[in-house]
């Protein structure tokens, strides 16, 4: 039987980062708690990365280059209502497995300049596809919708992905946050959308959202 080969340190050091730092928060976690949990020495760690920045800087290339195709796909064609719950269902995916830049997203990006160039570019980046995607929309008449109730409609759309997770640490600290909250993160941010809906597309919403209400 051929034998699997070994992963490179620098990817096990980028996976077992990612976890730790999404279990425990990027502030929690040391370059020695990451080397420790590894089995290797700090020495091995800081010949492939220098410093923790050097490793989050990594991470966050990689959620960069898959946040861009999410936020790319649905402008390729005009959408339908099906097709944005999808998509703010493969946003929040990119979001959850590197959850960790979103629930420390205001200590990150105060001390790393890279980080707070690069998450604007991406918050503008969301704000320019929820308005593309809105108008699409409306030139389909599945939505009504002013100009201005749009833009408005894509800021407030982007708050919410964007800060969802802080909501749901701050709402109960304690619960360690899994795959519903992002669900449910999905669902408000629909929410949002749904008084413009019409027709087809509001009948749509209201029978997915059965799935995500509760008593």
């Amino acid at each position: 039987m051929e034998r699997k080969p070994k992963r490179r340190t620098r990817e096990r050091i980028l996976e077992t980062a990612l976890v730790l730092f999404n279990d425990f928060g990027e502030p929690n976690v040391t370059t020695q708690l990451i080397s420790d949990e590894m089995g290797i020495s700090p020495g091995n760690l800081y010949y492939h990365f220098h410093n923790k920045d050097e490793i989050i800087e990594s991470l966050f290339a990689d959620f960069e280059r898959g946040i861009d195709e999410t936020l790319t796909a649905p402008v390729r064609r005009p959408p339908n209502v099906e097709d944005i719950w999808l998509f703010l269902h493969l946003l929040f995916e990119n979001i959850w497995k590197f959850r960790f830049l979103y629930r420390d997203i205001n200590e990150l990006l105060s001390r790393n300049r890279i980080l707070e160039t690069h998450f604007k570019r991406i918050v503008a980046h969301k704000i320019h596809t929820a308005n593309l995607i809105c108008k699409g929309l409306v030139a389909t008449g599945d939505m009504k919708a002013t100009p201005a109730e749009i833009q408005a409609l894509a800021v407030n759309m982007t708050v919410v992905a964007t800060y969802w997770l802080s909501f749901e640490f701050v709402s109960d600290p304690r619960k360690k946050i899994d795959g519903d909250s992002l669900s449910r993160g999905a669902f408000q941010v629909m929410a949002l959308a749904a008084p413009y809906l019409v027709g087809r597309s509001r009948k749509l919403f209201e029978e997915v959202s059965k799935n995500y209400l509760t008593d």
